[in-house]
């Protein structure tokens, strides 16, 4: 009789941590970065360029952090990206304390680094526990983003106006919540601290695992759905704002939205492995739907709190479901690459609609807004369709 595995461990529960520090950080800038962007630019389809500033760093990041992780491995490339996390917050700081708007945008940009890096947390989990339970372990992970869910907002809206210099007191607390990270990655021990220096092979060329459609269907399914949810995640605020509701309301919502993100991450992994993959980046897809209907229906704040939740909860299904089949596409020697390339189009994709996010708001609307985001919900509905086919042929030849 054999036993399952252990699960959890000292290793685990400190990555699931560092996740939460991380969507602390990520929270609160999605939180408040529109808001003070727009309060020192005087061109309003600007407000979101700090936020796209936050991904295109990440994007131009993500080569850079692939090579550190390769020659460095896991843990010493996630420390150097917390450094820049404390860094681009002070930068951030001085932004607001100086009204700089280019400031600010260049400190978010410097911040894309350490998203980079908090990008490649989910993927280094299955590493930290059995083989079995890769698919609980990326889940996991990413439900350490509850924290970030809870704290996040809570601590933009307790530290906007505890400086004299409205917003200084979020990035300065931002620092702290860095140097925490910090400190607890130091007692993380990675596999790859040794083995990543010594690995001769790096596999197959690139092109050819990304031409996989496996690989291809991930890539559309995690970059195009965290491109929805951020488009409207990111106009969320200035919406609200138009509409006359609070700081505080809009905060709230945030952080249902984010509560929604990462709650499921307590059992769509057990989900993915009863019912697949593919079965709950379908069910993921249609509560992105659904999210756009309720949001079509009206500007209250019911309205608002409802379709975010459901948008997080549909970025869950999608994103967790996407990490499982990108990691069904690629060697173990070939996963810096692989990851790196998965995150390149994430972040492509989210600082686009990052800038499109606050472009469309201030220029055609919410409600336009949330049509426009019914185009790439229906390319992620033919890229899952596409490989549901292609699988049922495979059982159909091989039966």
């Amino acid at each position: 009789m054999t036993t399952d595995p252990r699960f959890f461990n000292k290793n685990l529960v400190l990555l699931i941590l560092c996740q939460g520090l991380f969507l602390i950080n990520n929270v609160t800038f999605i939180a408040i970065n529109g808001l003070v962007g727009f309060n020192l630019t005087p061109i309003p389809w600007m407000a979101t360029l700090p936020v796209m500033g936050y991904v295109v760093g990440g994007a131009l990041s993500t080569s850079l952090v692939a090579r550190t992780q390769s020659r460095y491995g896991r843990k010493r490339s996630f420390q150097i990206g917390l450094l820049v996390a404390i860094l681009s917050s002070l930068i951030c700081a001085y932004a607001a304390w100086s009204q700089s708007f280019w400031t600010l945008v260049a400190g978010t940009f410097i911040a894309g680094y350490y998203s980079a890096n908090g990008q490649l947390y989910r993927f280094a989990a299955p590493e930290l526990t059995a083989a079995t339970h890769r698919e609980k372990a990326i889940s996991w992970v990413l439900a350490g983003g509850l924290i970030g869910a809870v704290a996040g907002p809570n601590l933009a809206s307790w530290s906007k106006d505890i400086m004299a210099v409205p917003f200084l007191g979020p990035y300065l607390v931002l620092t702290i919540v860095g140097i925490t990270g910090l400190i607890v990655m130091t007692q993380i021990s990675f596999p790859d601290e040794v083995r990543s220096q010594t690995t001769s092979s790096s596999g197959r060329p690139l092109s050819e695992i990304i031409s996989q459609p496996i690989f291809i269907v991930a890539m559309i399914g995690g970059s195009l759905g965290y491109g929805v949810m951020n488009l409207l995640m990111a106009a969320t605020p200035l919406a609200m704002d138009v509409q006359g509701f609070s700081f505080a309301e809009s905060a709230t919502v945030i952080q249902w939205h984010v509560i929604g993100m990462f709650a499921p991450g307590f059992f769509t992994g057990s989900l993915i492995k009863r019912y697949g993959t593919l079965e709950v980046m379908w069910v993921g897809l249609l509560l992105n739907i659904v999210c756009v209907v309720v949001a079509l229906s009206g500007t209250s704040y019911e309205q608002f709190l409802i379709s975010l939740f459901l948008l997080g909860v549909g970025w869950n299904f999608l994103f967790t479901g996407a990490t499982n089949l990108a990691m069904q596409s690629y060697r173990p020697e070939e996963k810096d690459k692989a990851q790196a390339a998965i995150n390149f189009s994430v972040f492509f994709i989210m600082a686009v609609s990052s800038f499109s996010s606050g472009a469309l708001v201030t220029t055609r609307g919410w409600f336009w807004l949330n049509v426009g985001s019914i185009v790439p919900l229906v390319v992620i509905a033919v890229g899952l369709t596409w490989l549901w086919t292609m699988r049922r042929q495979e059982r159909i030849r091989t039966a």
